[in-house]
């Protein structure tokens, strides 16, 4: 059995060596895609992966949460990142009271092992301690990363957060009652 060790991330830490170990690579097959107000599933196969700009992005935004006192936690196993989540400290929705998990990724070596439950938990809990009523997530389209939230208590979310949907008109909007 791998025995994981979870933690918060400081800043310090988040630099181009992390990533190291992660293999953000995911083979998809089949997507959710909303068409005339209605959620069907429709055959888009294609590989998600990241390019090294896209992980120089990660790695400012994640350091940009953690400087707005946010939350960034992850998972390692012997001292590789196998996982992480990102919640931002800045309210919005009004009264809905949202919080914005921002990332949650696991290493495709280490999926399927409860990482992503333990590190989702983890950001639920840290948005009730600090005031939200609600968890939001933009996630990814996939059959499934859907059925991973849908598990997770989400659901379709009540507030629509405009500046998501135009960065990935394809995302699911979520949200989870804290």
């Amino acid at each position: 059995m791998k025995t994981i060790q979870y933690r918060n991330l400081c800043a310090d830490e988040i630099h181009s060596g992390l990533f190291l170990a992660f293999v953000r690579h995911q083979e998809v097959t089949k997507c959710w895609r909303k068409e005339n107000n209605q959620w069907i599933l429709k055959d888009d196969p294609f590989i998600d992966d990241w390019t090294q700009k896209d992980y120089q992005n990660l790695l400012t935004h994640l350091k940009q949460i953690i400087k707005t006192n946010g939350f960034v936690y992850a998972a390692f196993y012997q001292n590789q990142l196998k996982g992480f989540v990102s919640v931002a400290a800045n309210f919005f929705g009004g009264e809905q009271a949202y919080l914005d998990m921002t990332e949650l990724h696991v290493s495709k070596d280490f999926r399927h092992h409860g990482i992503g439950s333990i590190l989702f938990g983890a950001a639920k809990e840290w948005a009730k301690k600090n005031g939200a009523k609600k968890l939001y997530l933009s996630t990814h389209s996939a059959f499934e990363t859907q059925n991973f939230y849908r598990k997770m208590g989400c659901v379709e979310a009540k507030f629509a957060h405009q500046e998501h949907i135009r960065a990935e008109p394809y995302d699911c909007q979520l949200e989870c009652v804290l």
